[in-house]
């Protein structure tokens, strides 16, 4: 008589502790970029809110004359009209277009200069450095304030700290900032002034330069300008750069202490005519808001260009300490 043999039945394998992860790692991810979005939504609300819809709105004013004054309905699409008249009948605009360069062109390398030249004097360890630093920075926390350029303006008025000063050797001094010769050089000396930021980054840069650098230079007998021209500046020219970027843009936007010192108007006889502030007496006192806007865009564009060409010369100049320029 045969006999039958009973037969495993089959068992569905049960699934092990990877192949639990496996299956509850996509929902896990899907969470985490809930969350993420979440904790972005300020951002992305406020960047489409505060930045996007009013640049794509300033960008169809441009294309119209727009009085700011008046309702929507009266809005009329002019083109590239704007755009003609600014550059061919304006008469001030490449005025401030020479102003804002000369400003730019000047006040940012002296700045930079000021700001290195203090940094490399505080990279020292002694008594109260910390409080020398300090006070070298504390212009740049007032740095574009309204109460900062009021005082600047006194400043340099006839009877001005400035004035008293030179009278102590005899020389009778002017009103500098009524004069058309040198108003714009007290805007340009006020923000020479503000070098506080850069000179932060700076030592921050020099810090991180090996000190071998310098003991190796001493041994084959390098002058400290040696050491500076062949060592500092090459160990610091990403900061530089970072520095110089920074610096050319808040160079053009300037504005405040041009406002303040001629009242809104630019002078005297338009010597302080910034490009932002020509901007703004269109703007917001001859109420042509889409000339406005057309020349806000000129100038984003013009910044933008500046900064290719800075970037672009950067690889000429700038060293890395990995070896990659």
């Amino acid at each position: 008589m045969a006999t039958t043999t009973a037969q495993p039945t089959p068992t569905r394998p049960t699934a092990g502790p990877a192949a639990t992860k496996r299956r509850g790692r996509p929902a896990k991810q899907k969470s985490d970029g809930i969350a993420g979005y979440v904790f972005l939504s300020p951002w992305l609300l406020g960047l489409l809110t505060i930045t996007a819809i009013p640049m794509l709105m300033s960008l169809y004013l441009s294309f119209t004359n727009y009085d700011v004054l008046s309702d929507w309905e009266s809005m009329e699409w002019v083109g590239l009209e704007n755009y003609r008249y600014m550059f061919t009948e304006d008469p001030s605009f490449w005025h401030a277009v020479q102003t804002t360069l000369v400003f730019a062109l000047i006040a940012t390398p002296l700045k930079l200069a000021a700001a290195l030249g203090v940094a490399v004097l505080l990279n020292r360890s002694f008594k109260a450095s910390g409080l020398f630093r300090g006070l070298f920075y504390l212009p740049s926390l007032l740095g574009g304030s309204v109460a900062l350029a009021i005082v600047w303006v006194n400043m340099f008025n006839r009877d001005g700290a400035f004035n008293s000063f030179l009278s102590w050797f005899g020389i009778e001094g002017k009103a500098w900032v009524n004069d058309p010769d040198f108003a714009l050089g007290t805007l340009i000396l006020l923000a020479v002034w503000q070098f506080g930021a850069p000179m932060v980054i700076f030592l921050a840069g020099l810090k991180q330069v090996p000190g071998e650098l310098y003991e190796a230079a001493s041994v084959d007998g390098a002058s400290p300008f040696r050491k500076f021209i062949s060592i500092t500046l090459p160990m610091l020219s990403p900061v530089i750069f970072f520095n110089l970027v920074l610096e050319t843009i808040n160079g053009f936007q300037g504005f405040t202490s041009a406002f303040v010192l001629s009242n809104g108007t630019g002078g005297p006889v338009d010597s302080t005519l910034m490009y932002t502030l020509h901007l703004y007496i269109k703007g917001w006192n001859e109420y042509q808001m889409g000339y406005a806007s057309a020349m806000a865009w000129v100038f984003l564009l013009a910044i933008g260009l500046v900064t290719a060409v800075v970037f672009r010369t950067g690889k000429f100049w700038v060293h890395y300490s990995d070896g990659e320029d």
